[in-house]
Protein backbone atom coordinates (compact mmCIF):
# COMPACT_ATOMS: atom_id res chain seq x y z
CA UNK A 1 0.00 0.00 0.00
CA UNK A 2 1.59 3.38 -1.20
CA UNK A 3 2.34 6.13 1.42
CA UNK A 4 1.30 9.14 1.57
CA UNK A 5 3.72 11.93 2.78
CA UNK A 6 3.11 14.57 5.75
CA UNK A 7 4.55 17.73 7.34
CA UNK A 8 3.48 19.22 10.32
CA UNK A 9 1.55 22.22 9.28
CA UNK A 10 0.10 23.91 12.61
CA UNK A 11 -0.78 23.35 16.35
CA UNK A 12 -3.28 24.65 17.65
CA UNK A 13 -6.48 24.47 20.17
CA UNK A 14 -9.26 22.16 19.40
CA UNK A 15 -12.02 24.19 18.59
CA UNK A 16 -14.40 21.28 19.96
CA UNK A 17 -12.45 20.17 22.58
CA UNK A 18 -11.41 23.15 24.65
CA UNK A 19 -8.80 21.08 26.90
CA UNK A 20 -7.40 19.37 24.14
CA UNK A 21 -5.15 21.03 20.90
CA UNK A 22 -5.05 19.65 17.34
CA UNK A 23 -2.27 19.07 15.27
CA UNK A 24 -2.55 19.65 11.72
CA UNK A 25 -0.55 16.82 9.09
CA UNK A 26 -0.25 18.48 5.66
CA UNK A 27 0.05 16.47 2.47
CA UNK A 28 3.42 17.14 0.34
CA UNK A 29 2.44 18.33 -2.94
CA UNK A 30 -1.10 18.39 -2.02
CA UNK A 31 -3.54 20.61 -0.38
CA UNK A 32 -5.29 17.69 1.86
CA UNK A 33 -5.00 18.23 5.42
CA UNK A 34 -5.39 15.65 8.41
CA UNK A 35 -6.45 17.28 11.93
CA UNK A 36 -5.82 14.74 14.77
CA UNK A 37 -6.92 15.79 17.97
CA UNK A 38 -4.12 15.44 20.99
CA UNK A 39 -4.02 16.23 24.52
CA UNK A 40 -2.03 19.45 26.03
CA UNK A 41 1.02 16.99 27.19
CA UNK A 42 1.42 15.51 23.77
CA UNK A 43 0.78 18.59 22.40
CA UNK A 44 3.63 20.34 24.91
CA UNK A 45 6.12 17.35 23.62
CA UNK A 46 5.33 18.74 19.87
CA UNK A 47 5.83 22.39 20.58
CA UNK A 48 9.14 21.95 22.91
CA UNK A 49 10.93 20.24 19.78
CA UNK A 50 9.54 22.65 17.09
CA UNK A 51 10.81 25.69 18.81
CA UNK A 52 14.21 23.51 19.56
CA UNK A 53 13.46 24.58 23.01
CA UNK A 54 15.98 23.14 26.24
CA UNK A 55 13.80 21.80 28.94
CA UNK A 56 15.43 21.87 32.15
CA UNK A 57 14.69 18.47 32.73
CA UNK A 58 14.30 16.13 29.89
CA UNK A 59 10.56 15.37 28.74
CA UNK A 60 9.65 11.58 28.60
CA UNK A 61 9.85 11.78 25.03
CA UNK A 62 13.43 13.40 25.08
CA UNK A 63 13.97 10.26 27.80
CA UNK A 64 12.94 8.00 25.26
CA UNK A 65 15.07 8.95 22.64
CA UNK A 66 17.82 9.39 24.63
CA UNK A 67 17.34 5.43 25.65
CA UNK A 68 17.13 4.56 21.57
CA UNK A 69 20.20 6.28 20.74
CA UNK A 70 22.19 4.57 23.77
CA UNK A 71 21.16 1.23 22.56
CA UNK A 72 21.62 2.46 18.65
CA UNK A 73 18.10 1.87 17.37
CA UNK A 74 17.30 4.98 15.20
CA UNK A 75 13.77 5.96 14.09
CA UNK A 76 13.70 5.98 10.61
CA UNK A 77 9.89 7.28 10.08
CA UNK A 78 6.20 7.30 11.16
CA UNK A 79 3.03 5.66 9.62
CA UNK A 80 -0.30 6.42 10.91
CA UNK A 81 -1.58 3.23 9.64
CA UNK A 82 -5.10 3.05 10.73
CA UNK A 83 -8.31 5.05 11.81
CA UNK A 84 -11.03 2.63 14.01
CA UNK A 85 -13.99 4.67 15.64
CA UNK A 86 -12.60 8.18 15.25
CA UNK A 87 -9.07 6.88 17.28
CA UNK A 88 -5.53 7.23 14.57
CA UNK A 89 -3.11 4.26 15.23
CA UNK A 90 0.45 4.89 14.29
CA UNK A 91 3.75 2.73 14.20
CA UNK A 92 7.47 4.09 14.88
CA UNK A 93 9.59 1.87 12.06
CA UNK A 94 13.24 1.68 13.82
CA UNK A 95 16.12 0.60 12.78
CA UNK A 96 18.40 -1.47 14.96
CA UNK A 97 22.13 -3.62 13.13
CA UNK A 98 19.87 -3.46 9.75
CA UNK A 99 16.92 -4.46 11.20
CA UNK A 100 13.60 -3.01 10.66
CA UNK A 101 11.56 -2.70 13.93
CA UNK A 102 8.09 -1.29 14.08
CA UNK A 103 6.61 -0.38 17.28
CA UNK A 104 3.14 0.44 17.61
CA UNK A 105 2.38 4.14 19.28
CA UNK A 106 -0.78 6.39 19.87
CA UNK A 107 -0.48 9.16 16.96
CA UNK A 108 1.03 12.13 19.25
CA UNK A 109 3.20 10.11 20.64
CA UNK A 110 5.03 9.43 16.87
CA UNK A 111 4.35 12.84 16.21
CA UNK A 112 6.46 13.50 19.30
CA UNK A 113 9.62 11.49 18.56
CA UNK A 114 9.03 12.49 14.63
CA UNK A 115 9.67 16.06 15.46
CA UNK A 116 12.70 14.99 17.79
CA UNK A 117 14.61 12.77 14.92
CA UNK A 118 13.57 15.00 12.06
CA UNK A 119 12.27 11.77 10.27
CA UNK A 120 9.47 11.29 8.17
CA UNK A 121 5.51 11.03 8.47
CA UNK A 122 3.22 8.83 6.42
CA UNK A 123 -0.19 7.77 6.38
CA UNK A 124 -2.36 6.28 3.98
CA UNK A 125 -4.81 7.33 1.33
CA UNK A 126 -7.77 5.66 2.77
CA UNK A 127 -6.96 7.21 6.19
CA UNK A 128 -6.91 10.73 4.13
CA UNK A 129 -10.11 10.18 2.26
CA UNK A 130 -11.55 9.32 5.76
CA UNK A 131 -10.70 12.06 7.78
CA UNK A 132 -8.83 14.65 5.17
CA UNK A 133 -10.33 18.23 5.35
CA UNK A 134 -8.93 21.40 2.42
CA UNK A 135 -7.42 24.02 4.18
CA UNK A 136 -8.23 27.79 3.10
CA UNK A 137 -5.29 29.78 4.60
CA UNK A 138 -6.34 33.32 5.55
CA UNK A 139 -4.69 36.20 7.54
CA UNK A 140 -6.07 35.79 10.93
CA UNK A 141 -7.39 32.04 10.60
CA UNK A 142 -7.66 28.46 9.10
CA UNK A 143 -10.68 27.52 7.78
CA UNK A 144 -11.09 23.95 7.25
CA UNK A 145 -13.74 22.70 4.58
CA UNK A 146 -14.39 18.56 4.83
CA UNK A 147 -13.16 16.55 2.03
CA UNK A 148 -15.35 13.72 3.98
CA UNK A 149 -16.57 13.76 7.38
CA UNK A 150 -13.77 13.75 9.90
CA UNK A 151 -13.93 11.07 12.22
CA UNK A 152 -11.74 13.32 14.76
CA UNK A 153 -14.65 15.35 15.18
CA UNK A 154 -12.52 19.06 15.36
CA UNK A 155 -11.45 21.47 12.38
CA UNK A 156 -8.14 22.95 13.18
CA UNK A 157 -8.68 26.83 13.57
CA UNK A 158 -6.21 29.50 15.12
CA UNK A 159 -7.97 30.83 17.89
CA UNK A 160 -8.50 34.65 18.21
CA UNK A 161 -9.60 35.10 21.36
CA UNK A 162 -9.11 38.64 23.85
CA UNK A 163 -7.28 37.12 25.80
CA UNK A 164 -4.65 35.92 23.53
CA UNK A 165 -5.10 39.12 21.60
CA UNK A 166 -4.39 41.26 25.28
CA UNK A 167 -1.69 38.27 25.52
CA UNK A 168 0.55 39.58 22.27
CA UNK A 169 -0.16 43.32 22.81
CA UNK A 170 1.63 42.68 26.18
CA UNK A 171 4.87 41.31 24.32
CA UNK A 172 4.69 43.68 21.56
CA UNK A 173 5.27 46.58 24.40
CA UNK A 174 8.09 44.63 26.20
CA UNK A 175 12.02 44.94 24.46
CA UNK A 176 14.40 42.10 23.68
CA UNK A 177 15.75 41.99 26.95
CA UNK A 178 12.51 41.91 28.83
CA UNK A 179 11.46 39.15 26.19
CA UNK A 180 14.58 37.48 26.81
CA UNK A 181 14.04 37.09 30.52
CA UNK A 182 10.34 36.16 30.37
CA UNK A 183 11.31 33.71 27.69
CA UNK A 184 14.13 32.12 30.21
CA UNK A 185 11.70 32.33 32.70
CA UNK A 186 8.76 30.79 31.10
CA UNK A 187 11.66 27.49 30.42
CA UNK A 188 12.47 27.29 34.07
CA UNK A 189 8.80 26.74 34.87
CA UNK A 190 8.27 24.70 32.09
CA UNK A 191 5.62 26.69 30.80
CA UNK A 192 6.43 25.59 26.74
CA UNK A 193 2.88 27.56 25.51
CA UNK A 194 4.04 30.58 26.59
CA UNK A 195 7.33 30.54 25.76
CA UNK A 196 6.38 29.53 22.36
CA UNK A 197 4.67 32.73 22.04
CA UNK A 198 7.32 34.34 23.25
CA UNK A 199 9.78 32.87 21.14
CA UNK A 200 7.12 33.79 18.21
CA UNK A 201 7.29 37.58 18.89
CA UNK A 202 11.05 37.39 18.90
CA UNK A 203 10.79 35.89 15.50
CA UNK A 204 8.57 38.48 14.28
CA UNK A 205 11.03 41.04 15.27
CA UNK A 206 14.16 39.44 13.59
CA UNK A 207 11.22 38.85 10.38
CA UNK A 208 10.98 43.17 10.21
Amino acid sequence: MKKVPLDIVALSHSVTQSHNYAVVLGEQGGVRRLPIVIGGFEAQAIAVAMERMTPNRPLTHDLFKDTLDTFDITLQEIVINNLIDGIFYARLVCLKDGEVIEIDSRTSDALAMAVRYECPIYTYEFILEAAGVILEDSDDAIEAQPVKSSSTGSSPKKSGTGKRAKKATTLSSKSEEELEDDLNEALSEEDYERAAEIRDEMNRRKSQ
